[in-house]
């Protein structure tokens, strides 16, 4: 599904594996600890041990399982991970997802076990919506910087990642709601600072007659050239901004 900000590959790569994990990262996201060496050695198999430990690192590293294809994985964790679990052909782990039944099974384990939330979680998601609408308000940066923010808030807080058309939505509200704030509180103040100064600058949006932009596009557009022409004209225009004398809006 397209999404208005993302391009087609930002989409794509969204909650997948890119490329593969460099060694630092294999080292903070493919180490098994104790509690995942607790809940793997509960398996009976190798393919099902290795499969398990693929799952619980993919959910670690990229915020979500992979759900048809659990093993859509770079070659370079796999082997990292059954070296630390002994497996001396880590081939085998090809055939953990023969029964599909298994791998849901194993996510719904890893999940409980790990405390891993649905972003559906009525309490997480309001934790999410306040850090998203916070962001978008107190930051002037566009919606693939907001939206790389929240994926990282989703890891970091284990909120498994929603479908990405759901997550770029929930950004492009964010963004339009605080958008709308802050055009209140700009024309709350316009007004206050003088009742005709709003009025006047609605005007600049107007396209005069005969011509192909708007009188704030023509304001706002600096000159090109640094001949004396284009200095007495840019001049010019730094007289007609201030004279809507704008440092009166606090």
């Amino acid at each position: 599904m397209p999404v208005e900000f993302l391009t087609d590959e930002q989409a794509e790569a969204y909650g997948t594996f890119t490329e593969a994990p460099t060694r630092p990262a294999l080292e903070r996201f493919f180490f098994l600890d104790d509690d995942d060496r607790d809940l793997i050695a509960l398996r009976r198999t190798d393919a099902h041990r290795l499969g398990m430990a693929v799952q619980i690192c993919t959910v670690r590293y990229v915020g979500r399982f992979l759900g048809e294809d659990p093993l859509a994985v770079p070659w370079e964790p796999v082997e990292y991970l059954a070296g630390q679990l002994g497996i001396a052909d880590a081939s085998c782990v090809k055939r953990y997802a023969e029964r599909r039944s298994t791998v849901y099974e194993h996510a719904d384990e890893i999940q409980r076990r790990f405390k891993y939330r649905d972003f559906t979680d009525r309490k997480w998601g309001r934790e999410f919506r306040s850090f998203l609408y916070g962001r978008a308000w107190t930051h002037a940066e566009g919606p693939v910087a907001l939206f790389n923010h929240a994926v990282t808030w989703l890891r970091k807080n284990r909120v498994l990642l929603p479908g990405v058309s759901v997550l770029a939505r929930q950004v492009s509200e964010a963004r339009a709601a605080a958008e709308r704030r802050l055009y209140e509180a700009v024309a709350r103040a316009t007004v206050r600072a003088d009742a005709a100064l709003a009025p006047a600058l609605a005007e600049l949006l107007v396209v005069p007659e005969g011509r192909r932009v708007s009188e704030l596009e023509r304001l706002r557009t600096p000159p090109v050239k640094s001949t004396g022409t284009a200095m007495v004209r840019a001049m010019e225009r730094v007289e007609e901004i201030s004279a809507f004398a704008l440092g009166r809006v606090n």
